[in-house]
């Protein structure tokens, strides 16, 4: 079996966004194809015209430039009419056909309430289809393979068998980050910029770049989600809101509570880093970052842009046009990812080279 597909994973309701990113970047690449994605089934699949350039392409496009694509696994044909006793044979089978060595298996389900009763379906599986997989010849806690085993359910008799490299996908099943809401967050938009820092840096970047005693401003920080993050990383917030801040948050010592508008403020002096987690139109936040990136008022930030209803990948192009044009063309780095935790929205960091 050749793995000429590519599945792309994503929050139930973006399936039409993320076809058209896959088709763009696929494109860009050189390959055509088209898109299977039913809506709000939690996931779509790319098929190349020609297998070969399909399984190139699984293998050449970097995942961390996909804004909607929580998870991207290269599968083969659809596992259909799985028997109701004996679902692991047919799996096992195609997973052979993949390779026989990878560093671990993950099952995984779209993110919806289908999705949610198919894990209870697949969770007694998993032993037996590991035992089957060792019995087969197949190692699936190998550390120096390249690739992990992918099982996606689509059904209760039905799922693709594919593989992904580690280094590009998404470093949690189904792309989904499981943080805990901690108790004295103010609010649970605290949980977006922990997801955000974990996708955006890795360790060694985020000791480096949210260290103690590091500055950083929070545009819109009512009630102190995002401050408090920063808090916890022992650095010292300007929070800017007409709104009320968490009386913790102020009696940590760490936080001034500037009440002016976020659009309106300036700070006296370079920050390390600006925060923005406004309700406002993306195409206005995404200039007011590139404000603040272009008059060095920060060396980076990190913001949501509120996607609209419709055109969400249109809106996305123009928010990206007008960063580009208001730096000049270039000399910035650009990241964009819509996180678990995001909902109608994408979070972006915008630096300076």
């Amino acid at each position: 079996m050749i793995a000429s597909r590519l599945l792309l994973q994503c929050r139930a309701g973006f399936e039409k966004e993320c076809a058209q990113e896959i088709t763009a970047a696929a494109g860009a690449m050189g390959v055509e194809g088209f898109v299977k994605a039913k809506p709000d089934s939690g996931y779509a699949v790319f098929q190349a015209h020609q297998d070969d350039m399909g399984a190139e392409l699984g293998k050449h496009l970097e995942f961390r430039r996909l804004v909607f694509a929580r998870q991207a696994t290269r599968v083969g044909e659809l596992l259909a009419d799985l028997p109701e006793g004996d679902r692991v044979t047919p799996i096992v089978a195609a997973a052979r056909a993949l390779g026989r060595r990878f560093q671990a298996l993950w099952i995984e389900m779209p993110d919806t309430n289908d999705g949610k009763a198919l894990a209870t379906l697949t969770r007694p599986l998993l032993p037996h289809l590991e035992k089957a997989l060792r019995k087969a010849g197949v190692a699936i806690d190998d550390a120096t393979a390249e690739e992990r085993l992918h099982v996606f359910f689509v059904g209760g008799r039905a799922c693709y068998v594919g593989v992904a490299d580690p280094a590009n996908s998404a470093r949690w099943p189904m792309g989904i980050a499981r943080l805990r809401m901690p108790a004295s967050a103010p609010s649970r938009s605290a949980l977006k910029l922990a997801e955000a820092l974990l996708e955006f840096f890795d360790d060694a970047e985020r000791a480096k770049r949210f260290a103690p005693g590091m500055t950083a401003v929070d545009l819109g920080a009512s009630p102190g989600g995002w401050t408090w993050q920063l808090v916890q990383r022992h650095m010292l917030v300007t929070a800017v809101d007409n709104g009320a801040m968490d009386a913790r948050l102020m009696d940590s010592g760490q936080v001034k509570h500037r009440r002016d508008d976020g659009f309106h403020y300036r700070p006296p002096e370079p920050v390390d880093w600006m925060v923005c987690d406004m309700v406002e139109s993306p195409s206005r936040i995404a200039r007011l970052a590139a404000k603040w990136a272009a008059q060095g008022w920060c060396s980076g930030s990190i913001f949501n842009l509120k996607l609209p209803m419709k055109k969400r990948w249109e809106e996305l192009a123009r928010c990206r046009e007008i960063i580009d044009a208001d730096l000049g063309g270039g000399g910035y780095y650009l990241r964009v990812k819509q996180l678990s935790h995001d909902r109608e929205e994408v979070t972006a960091y915008l630096a300076r080279r």
